[in-house]
C-alpha cells in the first residue's frame, strides 16, 4: 500500500486539527491537535495529508473527474442512468435550459447539488487554510508543507474557477467576520486567476523534483498545474465570456513551464495508451498527478472511486457492477475517432455523416474508451460487451459504455459501497489521474501554435504526432483480446498550412486523447467555441439521434458557466452580497 495511500483514510478535518495516533495505519483519531503541537514536523504533515485527503471525497454528484460538467456539457456523452429525472442534475448540464440558481426542486434530487458542488471545494479550501492557518499560529516556517498546502487548494480554487468564473478568495487567516466580507467579485476574472497561478507558482518554487511518496505534489506537477492555469489565463474574457484576446506573453510562459516538465526527463508517454487506464499501471511515468484512491485501509468503505460508483454496466459480472448505466458516449465522441482509410488522419469534415461501424478506419484510442456491442472489454476476452443488456435506457441514450474510469471484476481493485439499501454500488480503488504528460504535452502544443509562426507551428505538429504515434502502437492488448476493430492511424506527415489547420489538428487531438477524462467542456470555453460547437456542431444532428435533446439549446454569454448557487447569495446578504453570473 502506498504511504499516501495509507496516510488518506487516517486524516479528519483539518478545521478540526484532529491527529491520528503514532500508528499512521490506524484511521482513528487520538487526540485534538491545537498549535503547539503543530511544531512537531510529524503533526505537520498529518495536516498536509488531510488536505490532500479531501480531493478523494468525491461523490457520483460531485466527482473529481468532470464526466458529468466537463462530458456532458460538451456533447461527449449522455447522463444515462433510467431517464430525465434520475439525477436530474445530470440532464439539466446535458440540456442547459433547466440551469438555474437555485436547484433543489428537480425531480428525485431535491437537493441543489449546484450548492453541494460549492460547499465540498469550498469545505476542500478552509481545510488547506486551517492547515496554513495553524501553521502560521505556532510560527512554522516549512515552506515545502506550505507548498503542499497551496497546490491542493490551488486544485479546488482551478475547480471552482472553471465552473462559476467569479469566487471569493479567502486567505488562511481570515476571521469569520472578515469572510462575510469578501465578495466573489473583489478580484477581477484575471486577478482571480493571477491568484490562483500564483499558488502553483509558490508551489512550484518550494517543491522538491521527486517525493519520497508517490502521489504527493512536487516541482513538476506544480509547473504543470501552473502552465494549465496560465494557458486559461491567457484566453482573456469580457463580462459575457467571450474571447476578446490571448495573451501572448502568458503562452510564452506556458511553454516555458512545459518544457522544464519535458527537459526533466522525470516523466514520459506510457509506451500503450491502456496502461493509463489500468490498475497495475497507476502512478506510471505518465502520470503528472492523480488521485490516489485506497482500499482496506480502516474507513468504513475506503477511499474508493465513488465518483464512478453509477458509471458500471447495468449487468452483474461475478458479483460486482449491477448498476447503473450513467456517462454513455455519444455517437458524435465515437465517430470523431474514425480516420482516412488512406492517410490514417482525422475526417475533420465528414466525420459525423455516419454512426460508426465496426469496419470504419478508425484511432485504436476509441476502443480503449468506449465499451461497444459485441467487443471485449478492458482486454479481456470473456468479457464481452451485451450492448442493450448492459444499458439501462438503450432506447433513450444507446448502450456505449465509458471504460477508462471502470476496472473488471477480475481486478483487486474492485469493492463494494454497502450505503445503497437496494444494491451496493461497486467501486474502484483506481487512481483517478486528473493530470497527464501527454496533456503536458498538449498544453506546449496549444501556446506554441496560438503564439504563432512557422517554426512554432512545426514544434506543436512534432508534439501532437508523438500521441499519434502511441496510439499507432497502441493495439497489441485490443488485439490479444479479440476485439474487431480497423485499426488506420497516422501521424501528420506534412506542415500544417497555417495556424487555423494546426489549431484544428490540436483541438481534435485534444478530444481523442483526454477523451471522457472531463476536459472536453473547459476547453471549449478557453477557446470561445462552445456555443458555436454546441449549437451548429452537436445539437442538430444529436436531436435527430436521441429525441431527449429535442428542446437542448446553449445560450452564449450564459451557459459558459454554472449559476452561483442562490443559497450562497441569500447566505452572503449577511455580508458582501454575491453577484450572479450572467444570464441567470
Amino acid at each position: 500500500m502506498k504511504n499516501l495511500k495509507k496516510l488518506i483514510s487516517a486524516s479528519v478535518l483539518a478545521g478540526l486539527l484532529a491527529a491520528c495516533g503514532a500508528d499512521l495505519d490506524e484511521p482513528e483519531p487520538k487526540a485534538v491537535l491545537g498549535p503547539d503541537a503543530v511544531t512537531e514536523a510529524e503533526n505537520i504533515d498529518r495536516l498536509v495529508i488531510a488536505a490532500y485527503a479531501f480531493l478523494g471525497n468525491d461523490h457520483y454528484s460531485i466527482p473529481h473527474s468532470f464526466w458529468l460538467t466537463g462530458n456532458l456539457r460538451a456533447g461527449d456523452a449522455h447522463k444515462g442512468g433510467d431517464g430525465i429525472d434520475d439525477v436530474q442534475w445530470g440532464h439539466e448540464l446535458s440540456v442547459f435550459t433547466g440551469l438555474k440558481p437555485d436547484l433543489s426542486q428537480l425531480p428525485r434530487d431535491f437537493i441543489d447539488i449546484n450548492n453541494n458542488q460549492w460547499v465540498r471545494w469550498y469545505a476542500a479550501v478552509s481545510r488547506a487554510n486551517a492547515a496554513l492557518s495553524a501553521m502560521q499560529a505556532a510560527d512554522v516556517d516549512e515552506p515545502a508543507k506550505e507548498a503542499e498546502l497551496r497546490f491542493v487548494r490551488g486544485i479546488f480554487y482551478f475547480w471552482l474557477k472553471i465552473h462559476y468564473k467569479h469566487i471569493p478568495i479567502v486567505p488562511a487567516d481570515a476571521l469569520p467576520a472578515e469572510v462575510a466580507q469578501i465578495g466573489n467579485r473583489d478580484m477581477t476574472d484575471q486577478q482571480t486567476w493571477q491568484f490562483i497561478v500564483d499558488e502553483f507558482a509558490f508551489a512550484a518554487n518550494n517543491l522538491p523534483a521527486v517525493q519520497a511518496d508517490v502521489g504527493r505534489a512536487n516541482k513538476y506537477s506544480a509547473q504543470a498545474f501552473q502552465a494549465k492555469a496560465l494557458l486559461f489565463k491567457a484566453y482573456v474574457q469580457d463580462e459575457n465570456h467571450q474571447v476578446t484576446s490571448i495573451n501572448q506573453s502568458e503562452l510564452a510562459d506556458v511553454v516555458s513551464l512545459t518544457e522544464s516538465i519535458i527537459s526533466s526527463g522525470e516523466y514520459a508517454l506510457n509506451e500503450d495508451y491502456a496502461n493509463n487506464f489500468l490498475y497495475e499501471f497507476e502512478n506510471s511515468k505518465e502520470s503528472v498527478f492523480s488521485i490516489q484512491r485506497s482500499q482496506q485501509d480502516g474507513s468504513q468503505d475506503g477511499k474508493g472511486a465513488f465518483a464512478f460508483a453509477l458509471n458500471g454496466p447495468q449487468v452483474e459480472i461475478d458479483g460486482f457492477y449491477g448498476c447503473c448505466g450513467f456517462h454513455v458516449p455519444t455517437d458524435n465522441f465515437v465517430n470523431a475517432f474514425k480516420t482516412d482509410a488512406t492517410t490514417g488522419l482525422p475526417l475533420f469534415d465528414s466525420y459525423n455523416d455516419s454512426i460508426y461501424v465496426y469496419a470504419d478506419p478508425v484511432d485504436p484510442r476509441l476502443d480503449h474508451t468506449v465499451a461497444m456491442e459485441d467487443k471485449p472489454v478492458k482486454y479481456d476476452s470473456n468479457v464481452v460487451h451485451k450492448g442493450a443488456d448492459w444499458a439501462r435506457k438503450a432506447d433513450q441514450y444507446g448502450s456505449h459504455t465509458s471504460i477508462k474510469e471502470l476496472e473488471l471484476p477480475s481486478c483487486n481493485c474492485l469493492m463494494k459501497n454497502g450505503n445503497n439499501d437496494v444494491k451496493p454500488f461497486t467501486l474502484t480503488s483506481m487512481n483517478t489521474p486528473i493530470l497527464r504528460y501527454s496533456d503536458v504535452l498538449l498544453m506546449q502544443a496549444e501556446a506554441l501554435i496560438e503564439i504563432g509562426g512557422n517554426d512554432n507551428l512545426e514544434k506543436a505538429r512534432e508534439l501532437i504526432n508523438q500521441l499519434r504515434a502511441r496510439a499507432k502502437n497502441s493495439t497489441d492488448k485490443l488485439v490479444a483480446a479479440g476485439v474487431q476493430s480497423n485499426y488506420k492511424v497516422e501521424e501528420y506527415s506534412q506542415a500544417f498550412v497555417d495556424q487555423d489547420e494546426a489549431r484544428k489538428a490540436l483541438r481534435w487531438e485534444r478530444r481523442l486523447e483526454l477523451g471522457l477524462e472531463g476536459h472536453r467542456f473547459f476547453d471549449l470555453v478557453r477557446w470561445g467555441i462552445a456555443a458555436s460547437w454546441l449549437n451548429n456542431s452537436y445539437f442538430p444532428t444529436e436531436r435527430e439521434r436521441k429525441v431527449y435533446l429535442a428542446g437542448a439549446e446553449f445560450s452564449p454569454g450564459k451557459h459558459e458557466y454554472l449559476p452561483i448557487p442562490l443559497e450562497q447569495i441569500v447566505l452572503s446578504r449577511n455580508g458582501k452580497e454575491y453577484v450572479q453570473n450572467p444570464g441567470y
